[in-house]
């Protein structure tokens, strides 16, 4: 593996942890400014209000499990 090769790898390996964190940052910027937040809990989309009320708004359907590597086309 080349030096370049091994970088990216390792960029790679940062992502999902990165991610997380500016998700985590963003959602607590949105309630700190007064607004409620989305997301799914449970099976169901909840509302999420900045003094942790919670409202369930519709069910969801339940994930999909996906072997890596599966492809999957969309109509």
């Amino acid at each position: 593996m080349t030096e370049q090769e091994r970088q990216h790898q390792d960029l790679e390996s940062r992502l999902p942890l990165a991610s997380g964190e500016a998700f985590s940052a963003a959602r607590a910027q949105v309630l700190a400014s007064g607004q409620s937040v989305l997301q799914s809990e449970d099976g169901f989309i909840v509302r999420v209000f900045p003094d942790g009320r919670k409202q369930k708004l519709k069910p969801v359907e339940p994930p999909t499990p996906v072997i890596p590597g599966t492809t999957f086309t969309i109509r």
